[in-house]
């Protein structure tokens, strides 16, 4: 099989599937356009988020056989299309779900506890003690939306600080020791803090926004590292300035590019979150550790020789 990589990922894709008799290519420049034109050459591409795939450049790609995303989310892939013509989608969610989860962690400690901030004064010449009392996550109810790998993953780490996890998700069944499986409704009455754990699709593009906000029963924490567009950014920032959000841990932001390579908008939204003590943000890297480099690489090539390699 004939394989074209179009971004830049961990050496042992290209060392292991070489050593399987898969012949590769490499393109990291090409533009859209010139790798449409010569997409119908391979039966498999290995992308990140570089290159959007859509109905067209899949329609032409007519001798594909797979398509693998480094990572977790799909979104520059037009699924359906993808389904119909036969391409197997594969993806590698398993590698960066503990990079995630303990990131969530360490964007809630931090946040919560004002480390960065006194730090910081500190640094500074500012000695302050009762202005930087922090808050425990003993103790506190957690509302996670979505339970796949990541969601349990963070579940599992949150167990361990004494919180109490629920979560929702539109599969049934999901429960287990980290976390109990509750209605959306159950979650706005009870939780205290909020994390996003889902893919991009047309039922969660902006759904945290005003009204969800408001019917969230407690003052809460929220943390996005799912993606930029899951959140209504205007609401979340009214919110803050409200007090019914205590404090944001954003490692995805709305007006990121579709590549994930840097912010495309600036406005006054942004430039509040940026200035503001209350929120962490952080460049989309949630996910984006020297382990998880490696992992996501290994999940991608295991399961394109399980399914492709004679």
């Amino acid at each position: 099989m004939k394989i074209l990589l179009l971004d830049k990922n961990h050496p042992l894709i290209t060392d292991q599937l070489l050593a399987k008799n898969f012949i590769l290519e490499e393109d990291f420049t090409s533009t859209y356009d010139e790798v449409y034109n010569k997409i119908e050459n391979y039966d498999g591409v290995i992308i990140r988020s570089r290159i959007p795939l859509d109905k067209n450049f899949l329609e032409k790609g007519k001798n594909l056989k797979f398509i693998a995303r480094v990572g977790a989310g799909m979104e520059n892939i037009d699924i359906p299309v993808a389904e119909k013509l036969g391409i197997q989608l594969i993806n590698s969610p398993e590698g960066n779900r503990d990079s995630v989860a303990e990131h969530v962690v360490g964007m809630l400690l931090v946040l919560m506890n004002r480390l960065f901030i006194a730090s910081q004064e500190v640094k500074n010449g500012i000695w302050l003690r009762e202005e930087n009392r922090g808050d425990e996550l003993m103790g506190k109810t957690v509302g996670l939306i979505g339970y796949g790998n990541m969601g349990k993953a963070t579940a599992k780490r949150l167990s361990g600080f004494g919180c109490k996890v629920i979560f929702h998700d539109i599969l049934p069944s999901l429960s287990d020791e980290y976390a109990t499986q509750v209605s959306l409704e159950e979650l706005k009455e009870k939780a205290e803090v909020l994390s996003l754990h889902i893919p991009l699709t047309e039922i969660s593009y902006y759904l945290i926004d005003g009204p969800f906000i408001s019917d969230m029963k407690n003052d809460f924490y929220f943390v996005n590292t799912a993606r930029g567009k899951n959140v209504e950014t205007k609401a979340l920032v009214e919110a803050i300035k409200a007090g019914k959000v205590k404090g944001a841990c954003l490692d995805v932001l709305e007006y990121e590019k579709s590549s994930f390579e840097h912010l495309e908008t600036e406005n006054e939204d942004l430039k509040y979150l940026l200035e503001s003590e209350k929120v962490i943000v952080t460049p989309h890297i949630a996910g984006w550790t020297i382990q998880s480099k490696e992992k996501l690489a290994q999940v991608i090539v295991d399961k394109i020789v399980a399914s492709f390699s004679k």
